[in-house]
């Protein structure tokens, strides 16, 4: 007999420093004007120079840990989302596991772009269902001001850094996890790649001088990518949960922009007093986002036993996914 899986704790860590819109006017030719109507974006948080995104990681995998009454040694599996890794080896999900003192746990990192977390919650919520594993942590962690382009009006606006955990497990039967989708169209991988530094294109004097170790975008592809997907994914992750989109009780959207996600709660049918949104606080911090978003809405007493809610992603791939819970907690 297979098991419910759930969310037992969530927590989320993001960096000291601030850099609002107006910062941003000094750095590249923006207005806060600009950036505000065609993002909503306002400010995002940037790591300090000693931060890495394993650091963002681990301060949110504690307290993910500690909300969901977990020691590192139960855990089984740690896996890290991230298209920022410390390292292109080993693993950021290894070097977490490590600071953890998580010895009893795998450990590895998913490339999905900005649906690098609802993709873990998808693989680990399966693995605990089919009984091979009974904890395991999901990270969505980036530190994506260290692949900008600072020179890049388009790009730099857009991304912040930060992180977001979860505990999965066990829960109550007739909660946790109800309806996944998710899918790919690598055709578009093109509109949101970073060319260089891996074996396609190594590191080399000319790579660097084309700051081609950046984040380059597709900024009209992706959006119009964008706001097709996240209401096919959703809509079709709620079939699969036997559930209609009138009955959910809040939508966490992938925080990329406020445009994309009042689209997404437009072709759902949900007034924006159901749909979470933070994007004007952090930016895009990419795989981090939605759980951010979920820690967040925890903390303020938005989530309650018992409430129907989808997370909506979609990211570099490109990729996209959704996945529909009663929450448990």
């Amino acid at each position: 007999m297979t098991r419910a899986v759930g969310i037992l704790g969530l927590g989320h860590y993001v960096p000291e420093k601030i850099i609002t819109n107006t910062d941003m006017e000094k750095i590249v030719e923006t207005s806060d004007e600009w950036i505000t109507e065609r993002t909503g974006i306002k400010q995002r948080h940037i790591a300090a120079p000693e931060e890495a995104t394993s650091d963002l990681a681990y301060n949110a995998a504690v307290e993910a840990l500690k909300d969901a009454g977990v020691a590192p040694e139960e855990l089984d599996l740690v896996i890290v989302g991230t298209a920022s890794s410390d390292y292109i080896f080993p693993s950021t999900a290894c070097l977490v596991q490590a600071r953890l003192g998580a010895k009893n746990a795998a450990a590895f990192d998913l490339a999905a772009g900005c649906s690098g977390f609802v993709y873990s919650l998808a693989v680990a919520s399966q693995m605990v269902k089919s009984g091979l594993y009974n904890k395991i942590l999901i990270i969505g962690a980036e530190t994506l001001s260290r692949i900008m382009n600072w020179t890049d009006r388009n790009t730099c606006v857009l991304f912040g850094d930060g992180a977001g955990a979860a505990v999965v497990g066990e829960v109550e039967e007739g909660y946790g996890v109800l309806g996944i989708d998710m899918g790919a169209d690598g055709n578009g991988g093109k509109f949101l790649l970073q060319p260089a530094g891996g074996s396609r294109n190594p590191a080399s004097e000319e790579t660097v001088a084309a700051k081609d170790h950046t984040i380059h975008m597709n900024g009209q592809e992706v959006f119009k990518f964008a706001i097709q997907i996240m209401g096919k994914t959703a809509k079709r992750a709620l079939a699969k949960a036997n559930m209609k989109p009138e009955e959910l009780d809040m939508l966490f959207p992938h925080q990329a922009n406020y445009r994309i996600i009042t689209s997404a709660a437009k072709r759902l049918k949900l007034p924006m007093d159901k749909v979470w949104v933070n994007v004007d606080k952090y930016a895009n911090t990419s795989a981090a986002s939605i759980p951010i978003a979920l820690c967040e809405a925890q903390k303020a007493g938005a989530l309650k036993k018992g409430d129907n809610i989808i997370l909506d992603g979609f990211g570099a791939g490109l990729t996209w996914a959704a996945i529909v819970l009663k929450w448990s907690k």
